[in-house]
């Protein structure tokens, strides 16, 4: 999969951009805040229709056009990907970002519309046809930051490769809205409680489908990820990614302390079936916990993943260059697991990565791009290439949003 061409219309600092993209190596130069990240984060956007910065969409309209009454930022992509029979076939994404005056006190709301090939979709329809890897000096938050980081990446990552994923969150995040409106109706007595039998049961039904998925693809990006993050380090460490649902449907015996030194817990068996029947006597057994509180205490919205380097948490315990080689090894393996599921190289994304690494590790991620069919690159040190890599590169300048 690879871009043929872009355009940026308002977006950012990009008033107008309309470019043919080749395959291979791209490497974008330019000073800081030029518009190289966002530059990047428009092709991201095209994969996840979400912005890995922006605190909303509002942000991502151009900052001149948005002072009219009507300002629309549009991205449109067409891009090649390999269908059966060993065929290209070509597509065309458009993304536009609507601000208009609503009328009221003046006013203005956005609106997000999404194309697929000149037809309207919603976004849990059209996420997946096009497939984006990222990987930032902020990434490293990932393992760093809060439970909630962990789980958007899980999010983002799993649906753009397995289907039904996006509009199962979406279903399951409804629900829990709903849920949590329910509990406290009746702590404060406006509600019977036997309408929780209507929301458990769909919840379990919607969870049960998150919990499954991210058991089968947790445990598929630990084979690959553990294997890169092998050849990184020189056969010094073992990576291990730890999955801990809120619900685990393989609950720990009793009596037993949490380590940070832990064992690899196997939920690869279990059938999605066994898993709802499970979340919903959970569920069930925790009403009056839950009426109390008025909030759903356990599902997937409340998991979380760990990192673990020589059985250590690396978010604990690890030191930044180990926790930067597990993320570069996890985002590698992201490449080659969406190539696994999707019969697609997904285009990878590298935003200023070889400054905060050592030279070694610098050579082997050069080598390691070979593989994908085009990778964009940012940076404001181009000796930080070799020259070969250099060579085979495109190199575009970015200046003030707008390339050369």
């Amino acid at each position: 999969m690879y871009l043929t061409r872009l355009s940026l219309t308002n977006w950012r600092n990009f008033a107008r951009l309309d470019i043919e993209m080749p395959k291979g190596p791209i490497l974008l130069v330019g000073e800081n805040a030029q518009g190289k990240t966002s530059f990047l984060e428009a092709v991201y956007f095209l994969a996840t229709f979400i912005s890995f910065q922006a605190g909303s969409d509002r942000e991502l309209v151009n900052f001149i056009a948005s002072r009219e009454p009507l300002a629309v930022a549009r991205l449109i992509a067409d891009f090649k990907r390999d269908e059966k029979f060993r065929t290209e076939n070509s597509h065309r994404l458009e993304i536009r970002l609507i601000q208009e005056t609503n009328g009221i006190n003046g006013q203005s709301r956005l609106r997000k519309e999404i194309l697929v090939d000149g037809l309207k979709r919603k976004a849990s329809e059209a996420i997946g046809l096009f497939n984006a890897v990222i990987f930032l000096p902020q990434t490293l938050r990932i393992i760093e930051g809060s439970p909630e980081e962990r789980r958007r990446y899980l999010n983002l990552t799993l649906a753009q490769v397995l289907p039904g994923y996006a509009a199962t969150l979406s279903e399951y995040n409804q629900l829990i809205t709903q849920r949590n409106a329910l509990l406290k109706q009746i702590n404060d007595g406006s509600a019977d409680p036997r309408q929780l039998e209507f929301w458990d049961e769909h919840l379990a039904g919607a969870g049960s489908r998150l919990i499954y998925a991210r058991i089968q693809a947790i445990r598929e990006l630990e084979r690959l990820a553990a294997n890169i993050n092998l050849q990184l380090t020189r056969g010094s460490e073992v990576l291990r990614l730890d999955y801990l649902p809120a619900y685990d449907p393989l609950p720990q015996p009793e009596k037993q302390f949490a380590l940070p030194v832990d064992t690899p817990v196997d939920r690869s068996g279990l059938s999605e079936e066994k898993i709802r029947q499970g979340f919903l006597e959970n569920l069930t057994r925790l009403h009056s916990e839950e009426i109390n509180r008025g909030v759903t205490t356990i599902g997937p919205h409340r998991d979380e993943l760990r990192f673990l380097g020589n059985r250590v948490d690396l978010g604990t315990y690890g030191s930044r260059g180990q926790a930067r080689t597990a993320i570069l090894s996890l985002k590698l393996a992201e490449v080659e697991w969406m190539r696994e599921k999707t019969g697609q190289w997904p285009v990878l994304l590298l935003d200023e990565v070889l400054a905060e690494l050592d030279s070694q590790r610098r050579m082997d991620l050069l080598n390691r791009l070979a593989d994908s069919e085009q990778t964009l690159l940012s940076t404001t040190d181009l000796d930080l290439f070799s020259s070969e890599f250099v060579e085979n590169s495109n190199v575009w300048q970015i200046e003030a949003g707008r390339l050369k």
